[in-house]
Order: structure tokens, then C-alpha cells, then sequence
């Protein structure tokens, strides 16, 4: 009989055929005897990972409350620097009450599945998801064993579609999406989606990882000013510090009810550790900061603008990028692999994205810029991509 052992390696194995075995890197600093001079694969938009006064924060609050939180937050671990920074993610998103979470993947796995509960709603829920939603997205689903209704992608009227197939069906209903696809960088239609949620009364679950600090007036997402309609709640708006905060955890920013019910109901809430002080007094500063950074998020977006318009010329399909996420999609897994080996070789890291974590045949290269990289960076960048196409003729 083989060993688990050798199942394991099997499985592993297999996926080298399709080029679809993930490996990871040695570390994201240069290897020996070689120069980096550019790194788009790293999601820190802003530049604010390395930030001093930051740093300065996430000590002081660790001086104060400790290294970690001791417990979760229903037992030791509710500390004030959770308190305070809860109060101003709901105060900044414009919704009663919001939770923090010690990441991404975690809120959306736990928060979205303990909403779906079928025993809490009195009856299995409608789910329309986007196609291209996060995996921790459909990972709730499958948590509480709910069929999503998916639409295409950022297709605001298939959707209205499918919800009027639903109309007379009593389940309550949700709609789930991303506000910027973390993969795709294109943006979802704020107005039209609200609407929707309003009109045929569906709980609204948007993820604004890719959103937070990045969009918005005031830099606190595109879903800020959105989630409230007609004195009632629209639904919930997660989001992550481990992106453009540069650091770890998120929140969900919903109604006070919905909190009450996450505090009773969230296993992925209840039963973890809370976020280390020093996590939550570095998240405070930069959200913070966030409305005094308007220069840095226009930059950032007129360097992706002119990124899309030069890939462009070189014949480079970039998709429906709006955004500082612009991919190069490219097709064969392994022409992503090639040509993010081709792209290291000249000292500049970025990501290749491979199924199935995008569509089959939608294998990219994720650039992801940030406001930290110069103009010298992004032509390194262009010159090589240039030597590609040349060499590929």
C-alpha cells in the first residue's frame, strides 16, 4: 500500500505537468551574487511597510499592552488599541460598529460563512457571487455547503438578470464581491451594485482588499459612503491592513447587530487569538494617515495609467486593469513561469499567476505598483519586457 507520504508526493507531482506546481522562494531578498533592481510582486501600494513612525507605534502599543494579546478578544485579549481601532474603521467606512481580524483569508472564511448559516437566516441563502471572487470567498460557501448563483464577472446587468430569475424565491438573499479584483485590477460599479442589493434586499458582502487605502476620497475604499441606503444598512465591507497599510489583520465594518451576531456565531473571531498590539499599533497609524495621502494614491494611479498605455503599444493584453494591479496576461502557464524567469534574470521580481487561481488559459504576470517605485524602475521594467517581445519574434 504507499505511504501518505508517497500520495502526497503524487499529487504534488501531477501538478508539474500543467505548470501549476507552487513553490516558494527562497526568500524575496537577492540571491547571492545578484542585484534587484525592481520588485513589482509584493502588494504594499503605499510604501508604508517600512515606515518609521509606524514602527514607533506598533512599540509604543507593544510597551503598553505586550508583545501579543494573550487570548482571544472575548476572554483576555480585548485590549484598547482593538477598541480604538474599531471605532475608527466604522467612523472612516460610515457603518455602526466593525470587527478585527488577525487576516484577510480569515475574516472572509468565517465572518461570510457564519453569515450564511442557514439556521441563524431560518432558510439555506441565495448566494450571487462574482466568478472572479477570492478563494476565501468561495471557501465560506463551501464551509456552509451553499450553491453560489456566480455571474460573469463585473457584469452588472447578468446580475440584475439573476436576481430577477430569483424574485419570487423567499430565501434571503446575498450578493458577494470584490471592489478591486486582487488579479485582474478592474473596479466594480459601486453605484450599480448598491442598487441592486437595495432593490431586490440582499445583503451586501464586499472585499476591499485591494481597495483599502488605495480609493476613496478620503483613501478608506470604494465601498465608504456606500453602505448605508435610506437609514438601513446594506451589509458588510471587509478589508485588509496587510496590503496598502503595509501590515496584517483586517476588519469587517458593518451594522451593530451584525457584529453582536459575529461575537456569538464567528468561530475564526471566537476561537483566535486576537492581533498582536504591535500589529494593531502600526494598523492605527496608517489608517490614520490615510486621508492626508490623496498626492501618493493619485501618483500611484497615473503611474498605472501610463504602465497600461506603454504595455499597450508593445501589444501587451493587460485585461480590464483600472488600477494599480495591471496584469500581463499571457495565457500558458508556463509562458508565465518563462517570462517571470526572463524578468528575474535582469533583476526584476514579480509575480506569475497561474491557474487555478485565475480562469484556464488565463495565466499572468501581476504587476503590482506601488507609489514607492520611481520612474527608472518602471523603464527597467518596459526595456525588458521590450528585449521579450524582441526575442520572441
Amino acid at each position: 500500500m504507499p505511504s501518505f507520504e508517497s500520495r502526497y508526493a503524487a499529487y504534488c507531482d501531477a501538478l508539474d505537468a500543467n505548470s501549476q506546481r507552487r513553490r516558494l522562494l527562497p526568500s524575496r531578498e537577492p540571491v547571492a551574487g545578484q542585484t534587484l533592481l525592481a520588485d513589482f510582486s509584493h502588494n504594499d501600494y503605499l510604501g508604508l511597510a517600512h515606515d518609521p513612525a509606524a514602527l514607533e507605534a506598533a512599540l509604543a502599543a507593544g510597551r503598553m499592552h505586550g508583545v501579543g494579546a494573550t487570548g482571544s478578544r472575548l476572554l483576555s485579549g480585548n485590549l484598547a488599541p482593538h477598541v480604538e481601532l474599531e471605532a475608527a474603521i466604522a467612523a472612516a467606512k460610515g457603518t455602526e460598529a466593525a470587527l478585527v481580524f488577525n487576516s484577510g483569508f480569515q475574516a472572509n472564511a468565517s465572518a461570510l460563512a457564519a453569515l450564511l448559516d442557514t439556521a441563524a437566516l431560518g432558510a439555506e441563502p441565495l448566494v450571487f457571487s462574482d466568478r472572479l471572487n477570492h478563494a476565501s470567498l468561495h471557501h465560506a460557501c463551501q464551509l456552509m455547503n451553499v450553491r453560489q448563483v456566480r455571474y460573469r464577472h463585473n457584469d452588472m446587468t447578468h446580475l440584475r438578470s439573476l436576481l430577477e430569475t430569483h424574485r419570487s424565491d423567499p430565501r434571503p438573499r446575498f450578493i458577494v464581491a470584490e471592489t478591486v479584483f486582487g488579479m485582474d485590477g478592474d473596479q466594480v460599479n459601486m453605484a450599480a451594485l448598491t442598487a441592486l442589493a437595495a432593490e431586490f434586499d440582499a445583503l451586501l458582502y464586499l472585499d476591499e482588499a485591494h481597495a483599502t487605502g488605495v480609493f476613496g476620497e478620503t483613501g478608506y475604499g470604494l465601498a465608504s459612503g456606500w453602505m448605508q441606503r435610506d437609514g438601513r444598512s446594506l451589509g458588510v465591507a471587509m478589508g485588509t491592513f496587510s496590503k496598502a497599510l503595509g501590515v496584517a489583520g483586517a476588519y469587517v465594518a458593518c451594522s451593530q447587530a451584525v457584529r453582536d451576531y459575529l461575537l456569538n456565531r464567528c468561530g475564526g473571531f471566537i476561537y483566535s487569538t486576537a492581533p498582536s498590539p504591535l500589529v494593531i499599533g502600526a494598523a492605527l497609524h496608517h489608517w490614520q494617515r490615510l486621508p492626508q495621502m490623496a498626492e501618493q494614491r493619485t501618483a500611484l494611479q497615473e503611474k498605472a495609467r501610463t504602465l497600461r498605455e506603454r504595455l499597450h503599444i508593445l501589444g501587451f493584453d493587460t485585461g480590464a486593469s483600472s488600477t494599480h494591479i495591471v496584469p500581463i496576461i499571457v495565457g500558458a502557464a508556463q509562458t508565465a513561469i518563462d517570462l517571470k524567469q526572463w524578468l528575474l534574470d535582469r533583476g526584476i521580481l514579480v509575480s506569475a499567476i497561474r491557474p487555478p487561481t485565475v480562469p484556464p488559459h488565463g495565466a499572468r504576470i501581476r504587476i503590482a505598483l506601488s507609489a514607492t517605485h520611481s520612474t527608472a524602475q518602471i523603464d527597467t521594467l518596459m526595456a525588458a519586457l521590450t528585449a521579450w517581445k524582441q526575442q520572441a519574434l
